[in-house]
């Protein structure tokens, strides 16, 4: 297996987390909230609601050991691109579906949004609640980690959110696939609140196309 598929299957995890088979015998459940918790609950929702965009880079590890940095774009609702420095993949969320290419293959791969755990920090409203289910906080070094799974799907995986405290801001977040395969992606030196050109984000837009060389 090559550093690019190493790389990209977490990511791409994003999307077959949500489509594995649950592990025999796994067994994820929600959690006993405190005051406290639900509080931290309602301001991680809050900030997602807040949020309009937000240009960032990150650090993704692997399970493996794997590493990769990049730069990411989030534009609420429904907009995300991961541009990795020294890989030739792209990750791109719009209209609904999750674009995945290797650009030195020339090989696109779609799946929709909404099968994949990032796709829930992507909708119009941001709640952990309903079909989210919320299956742990924790609280250490300043930090907020909060775990969400689908709540009619346990065994596809679960998202863990990492947020600083003060001031309250998403930090990272790990995701776990139904194979117990963990990615954590690091974001740093954030940009809040500009506006970027829509074609970022439109891989079904001719000149995005040919631009990566896609028939």
């Amino acid at each position: 297996m090559n550093r690019r598929t190493l790389l990209a299957m977490p990511l791409l995890a994003i999307a077959a987390a949500a489509q594995a088979q649950p592990r025999g015998g796994a067994s994820v459940q929600a959690a006993t909230l405190t005051d406290r918790d639900r509080a931290d609950i309602a301001a991680a929702e809050a900030w997602f609601n807040r949020l309009s965009s937000v240009k960032a880079r990150f650090l993704q590890i692997a399970q493996n050991g794997a590493a990769a940095e990049g730069t990411a774009w989030i534009v609420r609702p429904g907009r995300m691109r991961f541009e990795y420095d020294r890989e030739p993949l792209l990750l791109v969320a719009s209209h609904g579906q999750f674009f995945y290419f290797d650009k030195a293959l020339r090989q696109p791969t779609t799946v929709p949004v909404g099968s994949t755990p990032l796709g829930l920090l992507l909708r119009d409203q941001v709640r952990f609640s309903g079909d989210v289910t919320v299956s742990r906080v924790e609280r250490s070094g300043g930090m907020v980690r909060i775990t969400i799974f689908r709540t009619g799907a346990p065994g596809e995986g679960r998202l863990t959110l990492v947020f600083s405290e003060n001031p309250f801001e998403l930090k990272q977040w790990a995701v776990v696939d139904a194979q117990g395969q963990e990615t954590r992606v690091s974001l740093y030196a954030q940009e809040y609140g500009a506006r970027y050109p829509s074609m970022l984000f439109e891989f079904n837009d001719p000149r995005f196309r040919e631009e990566l060389g896609i028939q």
